[in-house]
């Protein structure tokens, strides 16, 4: 937040609420806000829940071991659901619900904890750059469980189910290098990540772990950055040109708006960033790019622009929904929850004050 700590028209956080003068003196326990750990976590539940039969199709496009024959997403939902149905959308939906819950946890925990240490201990990292470094922060703390389950998910969701993954490579209709078997099929999460740690160990569970942190620790830092900026915007908005107003907006339907703007405008900034990933990941035995500034230098110098840019439709139509839903139920539950948390722990506190006074009336 821009607005100083000390200033009695500090302007909203992203838990909507306002440091005042009439805060409590900083101690360092009272930066740790445990229920943002928890919304969060039940907020990237959601979301990933939402999104996960979208996230399938585009893994399945995206990955090499897929059944071939699907030039695109409208050729993959057929194919999807001739072979596994309704279910073969859902493959992998454990591990990408547990890491989601993981990582939601750690950035909006992190980013509330983090944001009132920087604003209130050091003032002069308040506004964007507290908002940015709380994100990233919070982002790779996550990424140390978003990242496994983020493997073992995508190598269930390929797959489908038993009998059309066996089928498959059975027809040899799975793309893969010549003379390496492809792995077996994963009955569930807890199969497939032992099955991961026994064929390639810690190395195999955390695949493509500084490229996907490299990734993702900006978009992180940058969507909480805008999303603070546009509902300080907003508020402006609402005092300036609508002082009178009894127009109410719910908190859950700006997280819905800004919160997709704001996931819009991140992964857009940030696809120079998945394209070298990508490259990197996928360019198989023959090496092409040497390293992260190799591959950046040979995609400007032979595509220009244009080519550090490729793909960043689909990223933003993925995007979109998927932070929108996130930072809608966050709020829906800060908004729901928050209060009744409040007025229990205050009912528990008067209860024991009550409760040890009567004790010493009696002694």
């Amino acid at each position: 937040m821009a607005a100083s700590p000390s200033s009695p028209h500090a302007a909203p956080g992203v838990s909507g609420q306002s440091l005042s003068p009439s805060a409590p003196s900083p101690h360092l326990p009272n930066y740790f806000m445990w229920r943002e750990f928890v919304w969060g976590g039940m907020a990237g539940a959601f979301g990933e829940g939402m999104m996960h039969p979208v996230d399938t199709l585009k893994t399945r496009l995206q990955s090499q071991a897929i059944m071939t024959g699907a030039k695109n997403i409208f050729q993959m939902v057929r194919t999807v659901w001739a072979s596994d149905g309704l279910r073969g959308f859902y493959r992998g939906i454990s591990p990408g619900v547990t890491g989601s819950l993981a990582t939601g946890a750690t950035y909006f925990g992190i980013i509330e904890s983090t944001k009132a240490w920087l604003e209130i201990a050091n003032p002069n990292l308040s506004g964007h750059w507290s908002h940015f470094i709380a994100g990233a922060i919070g982002d790779t703390l996550g990424s140390f469980v978003y990242v496994p389950c983020e493997v073992m998910k995508q190598r269930m969701q390929i797959q489908g189910t038993q009998k059309s993954w066996a089928s498959a490579v059975a027809k040899g209709n799975i793309s893969q290098t010549h003379g390496i078997e492809m792995y077996g099929y994963y009955n569930g999460m807890f199969h497939a990540g032992c099955s991961i740690w026994r064929d390639h160990g810690l190395k195999g569970l955390y695949a493509g772990y500084w490229s996907t942190l490299a990734r993702d620790v900006p978009f992180a830092g940058l969507m909480v950055t805008f999303y603070e900026a546009m509902k300080k915007m907003s508020e402006y908005g609402k005092t300036k040109y609508l002082p009178h107003s009894d127009l109410h907006v719910s908190n859950s339907f700006e997280g819905l708006v800004l919160g997709g703007l704001a996931g819009g405008c991140s992964a857009y900034l940030t696809t120079p960033l998945d394209v070298i990933k990508t490259r990197l990941q996928v360019q198989g035995s023959t090496s092409r790019y040497n390293g992260w500034l190799d591959a950046i230098t040979k995609t400007w110098t032979s595509e220009g622009v244009r080519g550090l840019f490729k793909g960043s439709v689909p990223r933003i139509i993925w995007y979109v929904p998927a932070s929108a839903f996130t930072f809608m139920a966050v709020e829906f539950l800060r908004d729901h929850f928050n209060d009744k948390v409040d007025a229990d722990a205050h009912e528990v506190t008067s209860l024991s004050m009550d409760t040890k006074s009567e004790v010493e009336k009696s002694a």
